[in-house]
């Protein structure tokens, strides 16, 4: 029984078979369809664009972690940041989430807590830097660069972030569009 238990825990843990169709990554993982929604319900943050910032950070692997860095080229050593789960948030972030509008038990591999975690995020970027809450590449630069990176326009000189933001919004408007004609439920 227990054995079940954790094979059919594990097995829920798997990222979708097609990542980039948001109607059978909602299909296959029912639950998610409504987390994000509830998300969006408590945070304003549409669910296209909550989904295509998880989708750029994860591809929806639930344990995801940046690559170690290697040591004399052979050695495994530390990984460039803490950086975990879903959504791929840090540490300290993660903390002050939890402090402020998350649960403490709240876990970054859970789908359920990382969605509200990037719904709260967005969210608090949207009321502090003005960002819309349907500008997902805005939402995605302020995520990753951090609010304070944002505010001062550390993006600006960095091309390589910007193309990565611009197919955030990319994949948002797929992602809208794709949510648009299907059913779910």
């Amino acid at each position: 029984m227990l054995l079940s238990l954790i094979l059919l825990s594990a097995c829920t843990a798997l990222p979708p078979k097609n990542a980039d169709n948001l109607c059978a990554t909602f299909k296959e993982n029912e639950d998610w369809y409504e987390d994000a929604k509830e998300s969006y319900k408590k945070w304003g943050i549409p669910v296209h664009v909550q989904m295509a910032i998880m989708h750029q950070e994860s591809h929806f692997v639930a344990d995801a972690r940046p690559p170690r860095t290697w040591l004399l080229g052979f050695i495994p050593w530390f990984r460039p940041s803490s950086a975990y789960g879903y959504a791929q948030a840090l540490d300290d972030t993660w903390d002050h989430y939890v402090e402020n509008a998350g649960s403490w038990w709240a876990d970054r591999d859970d789908f359920t807590d990382a969605v509200d975690f990037i719904g709260w995020y967005s969210y608090t970027s949207h009321a502090q830097l003005g960002i819309s809450t349907t500008d997902a590449k805005g939402l995605y630069l302020a995520y990753h660069e951090g609010q304070r990176g944002y505010q001062r326009k550390a993006y600006l000189n960095n091309a390589s972030l910007n193309r990565v933001a611009d197919k955030v919004a990319y994949k948002a408007r797929e992602f809208q569009r794709q949510l648009n004609t299907c059913k779910i439920n």
